[in-house]
């Protein structure tokens, strides 16, 4: 079991009753728990805390007047490690998948799986199918993409940068996601905290469906897995967006941080870590 501690600070400039919907809590579920959480607003607003949709993603609401706004959110949490062989790890056939699993075969917003078909086909259909054949796709998506912070936008479709072959961490994760979904393998987004990501920053991966199960995936190789922390879940990042303002709001500083516990409180002190500003990942 590891413990981590994770967090985020934001800051907006309100220029008028602007209402936020902010997605920065980490989810409760059988693959980690909170032990501490706590979410301070400055000057105090009310705020409302809801589950959105069949994941039980949480979602924090609140209506702030014009003026500054500071949401500092930390939570500690354990991860519960389950080591499995994924040699032995198949793919599920399609009659045998669960009805709430098959939705995640579907092309969504930023994943037109569809139009990939054949080219997955082409590159993946004759891999052993498995833990391995998502392997290969996440290992096909670093290899052929660049990392390129600001190159992609939030209209950019895993087609788009397919074409382009450039992104960030939310276009590897729709391509990989798009090119599962092409071979008949269940893939949905995740953004979450990432320990040791540099520049820190909220994190987009994915996760695919195997052996009755999901397991884990990054194509852009920026952290190790195993210190992943699950904010929300979706079938694509238009599902999980850290922030969703309606209103006149302008954003000045997006503070990140994920840290192992190391036997310090000073990791939960965003003054006191590497700040990273939020690009479209």
């Amino acid at each position: 079991m590891n413990q981590i501690h994770v967090g985020c600070r934001l800051r907006y400039t309100v220029q008028s009753e602007t209402t936020f919907l902010f997605n920065i809590s980490v989810t409760q579920n059988t693959f980690q728990s909170t032990t501490n959480e706590s979410i301070e607003v400055s000057p105090f607003h009310k705020i409302e805390e809801c589950a959105v949709g069949p994941l039980g993603n949480r979602y924090l609401r609140m209506t702030a007047n014009p003026g500054d706004l500071t949401i500092d959110y930390r939570a500690t949490v354990e991860l519960h490690a389950n080591e499995v062989d994924s040699t032995d790890v198949c793919e599920v056939n399609y009659e045998n998948l669960p009805a709430d699993v098959l939705t995640y075969l579907n092309p969504s917003r930023y994943c037109e799986s569809d139009k990939l078909l054949r080219f997955a086909g082409e590159e993946f259909g004759q891999l052993v199918p498995g833990y391995s054949r998502v392997t290969a796709i996440c290992n096909w998506t670093f290899d052929h993409l660049t990392y390129t912070p600001g190159s992609t936008g939030p209209l950019t479709t895993a087609c788009d940068v397919l074409i382009q072959r450039t992104g960030v961490c939310r276009d590897y994760a729709h391509l990989a996601i798009s090119m599962c979904r092409a071979c008949g393998i269940p893939a949905r987004y995740v953004s979450g905290y990432a320990v040791r990501l540099q520049p820190p920053d909220f994190h987009g991966f994915f996760e695919a469906y195997l052996d009755g199960r999901w397991f884990l995936f990054d194509a852009t190789r920026l952290a190790p897995v195993g210190g992943f922390v699950r904010i929300g879940t979706g079938r694509d990042a238009a599902d999980v967006a850290f922030a969703t303002i309606r209103g006149d709001a302008q954003s000045t500083e997006v503070t990140v941080w994920s840290d192992e516990q190391q036997g310090g409180d000073h990791m939960l002190d965003p003054d006191n870590v590497q700040t990273g500003v939020s690009s479209a990942s």
